[in-house]
């Protein structure tokens, strides 16, 4: 039975495109489906609300206004509208698309902190944070650069985002310098602000068994819900909301931001007539549609603050997964990107040609790789070749021949047919599995052309003109049912095959019911082609943009690489003495619950070792038995997810980790030298 239609109000959001850059496909990894699941929801009769906006605050705004030298607000806006106007020409439809510097997302952030502070869960600490002498100012996370103080690893002020992944409190950077400036920071003591996140581990353990979505963003919280550290949720910064009674501070941006699904709603329902409240202070399905990276945020952090303040928590989080480009790691910095404006629309690609790649190309929760040749035989043989030659075929016969929809009854097993692939789509949306339904409208379509090939109607037009109005009548049908069915993930193209069909009243708002009410007569009209086929010459166009971005990126990279190298600072052979490198073999591997990037590893380094590594996304454990790494074995120990690693196995920084090992098999805790 499908979860929807549901007397409770639905509400969608989609994680919040930070107002700091141009949007990209993987940008549209969330919200294109999130847009196909809400559209979804509302052909199954389901009043379902749709919102989003701009994340306006953060340091990396401020720092990018100041490298422009224009305001956070001039950039913001810039980038607002860009967004704005991307997802209009996506056909990508927010009820609301807002922003978190407007007075409502003020008003509501100081409400709720305000009401978290009353209860007592949040308390003052004075803390040392880093201060950049040279500039006179403390500096929030993403002004600062530094060492990871768990894995060693570059890290940025607020996340080990080049080793561990692990989230990095104000002052727990080590070698801290300024982003700005580059010059060394020194530590002083502040008084901060911290959410008592720790209190509420029993609840989230507890939320989190009945809580909604996929698997992939439910797991790794469970895990994550076992550990809980207090949240610092104040920073140093002029650009932000202030943080109550302290014009000297602000909240951290993972405050203000979620609080904006909030404070859109507001706007939407004062500018509609609604009522806000219906879906954050009463019984609601909320259900957020996000990136992989950020399920910590909404699933332990998002909704102990909800619980705290007296607000509804989530239903249901669905975490997409990552984004590749020729196979290749998503990077802006590297070239592997692919722009939404300057690289597909500006071109001429319609919309819909994307928002089917992305729906059909794996399962939501996988990674999806995006390939300028994988995405020219989907359109060619799927769309063009299946959907399109169908209602084409279909509706072009009829008009040539009939030049209306004739009289007739619709078959019963092509009513059967069209009801169990409703069923299976409904089932499909429900798991969030948007292949599974998009494959489920396809088969349809191949189901049609299968029928309307062995029937030959051409042939029948001739033998038997009665028999073909009635071939003719079910292949309409199943038409229909293909048009309200691709309506979700298609709106554009179905709007125009819906007309085609001569069929009135807006798409849009039809219901899948519809589909099993027959198709009426009604006079056609000669139809036109919905899909085109994308041709050699113009994806080989598309193919050279991208390989001409990567060339001047590696060749960036290496220059930088090269002026890097030119500046390492020369050491002794007494100073290299003091690594104590050795030649060890692994024993075991095995994943860490509540990482995707970490391996716990037993190495042989002529004692056994534990060691944490950052490699899980490169390399299989069960392919590491046996082999023989390079380990750093005086690493100081640390802590990662909990697991503690004593060493570290040395790797190229290539993409994805490369190992070294030795040409040859040598001894365990042979000395490197």
């Amino acid at each position: 039975m499908s979860n929807f239609p549901s007397p409770k109000p639905v509400l969608v959001t989609c994680g919040l495109p930070y107002a700091n850059g141009k949007c990209h496909i993987g940008h549209l990894r969330t919200y294109i489906p999130a847009d196909i699941f809400v559209r979804a929801l509302r052909k199954q009769g389901q009043d379902a609300a749709f919102v989003c906006g701009s994340d306006a605050h953060g340091t990396p705004i401020v720092v990018n206004a100041e490298e422009l030298k224009i305001t956070p607000s001039e950039l913001v806006k810039k980038y607002h509208d860009h967004f704005e106007n991307i997802f209009k020409r996506m056909e990508i439809e927010f009820c609301i698309f807002g922003n978190t510097d407007s007075p409502t997302n003020h008003a509501r952030t100081n409400s709720i902190v305000e009401a978290l502070i009353d209860k007592g869960l949040v308390y003052p600490q004075v803390i040392r944070l880093a201060y950049c002498p040279h500039d006179e100012r403390f500096l929030p996370d993403r002004f600062v650069e530094g060492t990871c103080p768990f894995c060693g690893k570059p890290a940025r002020g607020d996340e080990c985002d080049q080793g561990c992944g692990k989230h990095l409190e104000p002052g727990e950077i080590k070698n801290a310098k300024c982003r700005i400036c580059g010059n060394p920071a020194e530590y002083r003591e502040q008084e901060h602000f911290f959410f008592k996140l720790s209190e509420f581990a029993g609840f989230l353990q507890e939320y989190l068994k009945t809580l909604g979505g996929t698997s992939n963003a439910i797991n790794y919280a469970k895990e994550w819900a076992k550990e809980l550290k207090d949240w610092c949720i104040t920073r140093n910064l002029e650009w932000g909301v202030r943080f109550p009674g302290h014009d000297d501070l602000v909240v951290y941006v993972w405050v203000d931001a979620p609080i904006g699904y909030i404070s859109f709603t507001e706007d939407w329902a004062n500018n509609t007539g609604g009522d806000w409240e219906k879906y954050w202070r009463r019984e609601s399905r909320v259900i957020h549609f996000i990136g992989e990276d950020i399920t910590y945020h909404h699933c332990i952090f998002w909704p102990a603050m909800l619980k705290g303040a007296g607000y509804t928590q989530p239903w249901a989080v669905v975490a997409s997964g990552m984004l590749k480009i020729d196979d290749k790691k998503f990077s802006k910095s590297r070239g592997y990107v692919v722009w939404v404006d300057e690289d597909y629309l500006d071109h001429g690609f319609h919309p819909d040609l994307l928002r089917y790649y992305i729906a059909n190309y794996t399962s939501h929760t996988k990674e999806l790789n995006f390939s300028w040749k994988v995405f020219q035989d989907k359109v060619n043989n799927e769309l063009v070749g299946a959907l399109g030659n169908f209602l084409h075929r279909t509706v072009h016969f009829t008009h040539k021949n009939f030049g209306a929809i004739p009289e007739g009854k619709v078959d019963t097993e092509i009513f059967d047919k069209i009801g169990s692939t409703i069923n299976t789509v409904i089932a499909a949306f429900d798991e969030y599995e948007f292949k599974k339904a998009t494959d489920a409208m396809m088969e349809l379509a191949a189901y049609g052309n299968a029928y309307f090939q062995s029937k030959e109607p051409w042939q029948l037009i001739k033998k038997d003109p009665e028999a073909c109005k009635q071939v003719v009548k079910n292949c309409l049908q199943i038409g229909k049912a293909l048009v309200l069915l691709f309506e979700p993930v298609l709106p554009g193209n179905m709007e125009k095959a819906w007309k085609q069909l001569g069929l009135t009243g807006d798409v849009h708002a039809a219901k899948l019911e519809e589909a099993l009410v027959e198709i009426t007569a009604s006079k056609l009209e000669a139809p036109s082609i919905l899909f085109t086929k994308l041709e050699d010459k113009k994806i080989k166009e598309m193919e050279v943009i991208l390989d001409k971005r990567v060339k001047i990126a590696m060749d960036n990279e290496k220059k930088h690489s090269e002026e890097v190298k030119e500046d390492k600072t020369e050491i002794t052979y007494e100073e290299f003495q003091k690594l104590d490198i050795r030649i060890g073999t692994v024993l075991s591997a095995e994943n860490i619950k509540g990482s995707d990037k970490l391996l716990k590893l037993q190495v042989d380094i002529g004692e056994k070792r534990q060691i944490v590594a950052g490699i899980a996304k490169s390399h299989n454990p069960s392919e590491l038995v046996g082999r023989q790494v390079v380990v750093m074995a005086n690493m100081k120990p640390a802590k990662l997810f909990g697991v503690e690693s004593k060493g570290m196995v040395l790797a190229a920084d290539v993409e994805g980790a490369v190992l070294l090992m030795p040409e040859k098999k040598v001894k365990e805790g042979t000395r490197v030298r």
